[in-house]
């Protein structure tokens, strides 16, 4: 039996007037696909009772409709600007249309909206003063980051004749193409989708760019999270043509979907689409917000698997064969400043389904918070917020009954590590990758000609990580050695050079491009970097050691600041909210320990946590595990009572002097030799074995 659910459905039972209200309070723009008249389903519904845990009888469905039409006494549900922007918008296209054409170096309001759906966002460089001059920011869609060699190269060529010459690597396994001039958009544009590539839906309020680990191991895990990273994303990816129309005078240029992509996408037993539309997942209005999700296989948080939405792990039996998969739902970054009610947020388990149901089970999720996600305030609209509110209990109801089945119980897994894949390691099928460290994923210069002249040189594959880095793939054994002298020679140093506090550094472009900036992120990092581990060799930490560290301009979240063992969060110009907490594998969300710090006296913090850290922590504790431990009272007082790097008192030590006296005596000795009197001891100690070995003791 058909079932298309609206939030009514899973109203608190007992109100039946205000679940009639919450109907239609999430407004998706999409027409009724029943035949029962929609006054008479309402009716039907405040007549009847439910319950959150049980799908309604087919008399009491209400479905999404298409045009704001309630009975007289519902009130209008409000709605954001965006919201009616997308409604007017004829799937994504009115007025960008128009606005492309006009010889004015932007567009107006609208527009800006509707092109963040063909993957670009109006700029200007801020630290120009006068008039603004404006350029646009391209972001590409490459599920688990995959990279055709043949998509680098054209992205190579366009950063130089249209962007600042250079290319971005995201956190989202994406490519950022800064400076492009309205007047160029559609060459880039047409350029990249002729190409293999894609910038369709890596902005707006849709499902953005499916991650999955980028490393190109040949294991079947492996190998099949990223064939279900593609699955999804083409599953997700809009249908009504706005993209090829808008950039390619409509030319829908494709490559075949797999037969259960289409068939899971068609599939409407149980309410999920709106026939006869263009967007049959998506409808006219799309989603409430961005929606982001990661697949990986266990034990490998590459991805920052808890901070999406929808997170989706591979499970296998014992002989390596995928099964099926654990789901966790309503993970979430973003947040406002000051603003309490808005959070970052993990997700948390769902379920599992077996690997022939995990496209259903996804377009159920993805329909739930279609159907009940907020549309009024979009401070709230991300899904974190419906689960957090409804409860997971409830919300896995209202999944399950769009899915047709029960979830079973979540499989246990092992502890997850982070994973950079740097350096060069064997893929398993004969050939070798690559992994290179580019800091703040920020190619340009000697740098970007290097790699060029190497990827066009053998006709290399790549893959972008979630780390901002990027692997060269399927290497031949004889070309090792000539790709490890030229990416040296190129300025790419080895992953045992790398300062540690580098390879797991991230941050967002923030400033001068980005408009939400508050203060700087990637320009100001290198220097972060280089003072943090100044601080760490002032007391006393070694070189090895390290801690994560993301910084963002601003508190939208985009490096993942919250998950950081230290976050640095712009609120203000040249100052930071610090956050602590996080942990190396990016399994724990940090907190807001203190705000509004200047970046001048980021050591003032930096000191006493680091020298603390140092002289307080267990056995193999790390920085945020140790932070909440010890817990923020504690280290506040410490910051409040800091006063400078504590230099210890001379002790001497018991396991080799028999007292004080002998101490001293040895430490005047070992003065003169600009040596320790313990340093002194050891050498005599060493000396004696020896001797005594040699059978010469003095």
């Amino acid at each position: 039996m058909a079932t298309a659910l609206g939030a009514a459905s899973t109203a608190v039972p007992g109100d039946r007037r205000a679940a009639a209200a919450a109907a239609f309070r999430s407004f998706t723009g999409l027409k009724s696909s029943g035949s029962v008249p929609l006054a008479r389903q309402l009716n039907v519904l405040l007549l009847s009772s439910g319950s959150s845990s049980s799908a309604p009888s087919s008399a009491s469905v209400v479905r999404a409709v298409s045009t704001p039409i309630k009975p007289e006494t519902a009130a209008e549900p409000k709605r954001s600007k965006v919201e009616i922007i997308k409604e007017q918008s004829n799937y994504i296209r009115y007025p960008l249309n128009e606005e492309l054409l006009t010889d004015a170096p932007n567009i107006n309001e609208s527009a800006i909206q509707i092109i963040k759906f063909h993957g670009s966002y109006q700029q200007y460089n801020r630290d120009e003063r006068g008039g603004r001059s404006y350029s646009f920011m391209l972001r590409t869609k490459n599920p688990f980051g995959n990279v055709p060699n043949q998509l680098y190269l054209v992205m190579d060529d366009l950063a130089d004749q249209f962007g600042i010459g250079t290319l971005r690597l995201t956190t989202r396994q994406t490519f950022q193409l800064h400076g492009v001039l309205k007047k160029d958009l559609k060459t880039v544009m047409s350029t990249i989708i002729m190409n293999m590539g894609s910038t369709l839906g890596a902005c707006g309020d849709l499902n953005r760019n499916v991650l999955a680990p980028a490393a190109p191991y040949a294991r079947k895990d492996y190998k099949f999270a990223q064939e279900t990273a593609e699955n999804i994303a083409a599953l997700l990816t809009p249908q009504s043509g706005f993209y090829f129309d808008m950039w390619v005078n409509g030319e829908k240029i494709t490559s075949d979907e797999p037969a259960e992509v289409v068939k899971a996408r068609n599939d409407n037993s149980h309410g999920t689409n709106f026939p006869d539309s263009p967007e049959p997942i998506y409808g006219t209005q799309f989603l409430p917000r961005k929606f982001k999700i990661a697949v990986t296989v266990p034990t490998d948080n590459s991805v920052d698997i808890f901070t999406n939405d929808v997170g989706v792990v591979v499970i296998s039996n014992e002989e390596g064969e995928p099964q099926g998969f654990n789901l966790y739902v309503g993970g979430g970054m973003g947040r406002t400043h000051r603003v309490e009610t808005t959070f970052a947020r993990l997700s948390e388990p769902l379920g599992y389904v077996p690997k022939e149901d995990i496209l259903y089970a996804i377009k159920a999720i993805v329909v739930t918070q279609r159907e009940n996600g907020r549309r009024d305030d979009r401070k709230y609209s991300r899904m974190k917020y419906l689960v957090s509110s409804w409860g997971i209990e409830k919300f896995r109801s209202v999944v399950e009954q769009y899915y047709g089945r029960k979830f079973e119980p979540i499989r246990e897994l092992p502890e997850w590590e982070f994973k950079s894949y740097l350096g060069w390691q064997k893929q398993g099928d004969g050939g070798w990758f690559c992994g290179l460290h580019v800091d703040n994923g920020r190619i340009g210069g000697n740098m970007k000609k290097t790699l060029r002249e190497i990827i066009e040189k053998y006709n290399l594959n790549v893959r972008l990580t979630p780390n901002q880095n990027l692997i060269l793939c399927d290497i031949r054994n004889a070309w090792k050695r000539p790709i490890t002298k030229a990416l040296a020679q190129g300025g790419f140093l080895e992953p045992k050079y790398v300062d540690s506090l580098n390879i797991t550094a991230m941050a967002c472009p923030a400033l001068p491009l980005c408009p939400l900036a508050i203060t700087e992120a990637e320009r100001g990092i290198p220097d972060l970097l280089k003072r943090a581990r100044a601080v760490f060799d002032k007391v006393g930490l070694k070189y090895n050691e390290s801690l994560v560290i993301r910084v963002t301009g601003c508190p939208n979240g985009c490096a993942r600041p919250y998950m950081a063992e230290l976050g640095l969060v712009g609120d203000g110009p040249n100052s930071y909210q610090i956050w602590l907490g996080g942990t190396p594998n990016q399994t724990s969300i940090a907190r807001t320990f203190m705000n509004k710090v200047k970046i001048q006296d980021l050591e003032k913090v930096f000191e006493p946590l680091f020298y603390y850290w140092k002289r307080k922590r267990q056995s193999k504790e790390s920085f945020g595990d140790f932070t909440n431990r010890v817990g923020f009272e504690k280290l506040q007082e410490w910051v409040d009572k800091w006063d400078g790097v504590i230099k210890a008192p001379a002790r001497y030590n018991l396991k080799l002097f028999a007292d004080k006296e002998t101490y001293e005596a040895m430490e005047e000795l070992a003065k003169v030799q600009d040596k320790s009197a313990h340093q002194l001891a050891i050498e005599v100690v060493r000396n004696f074995v020896a001797a005594q070995q040699n059978g010469k003791a003095e």
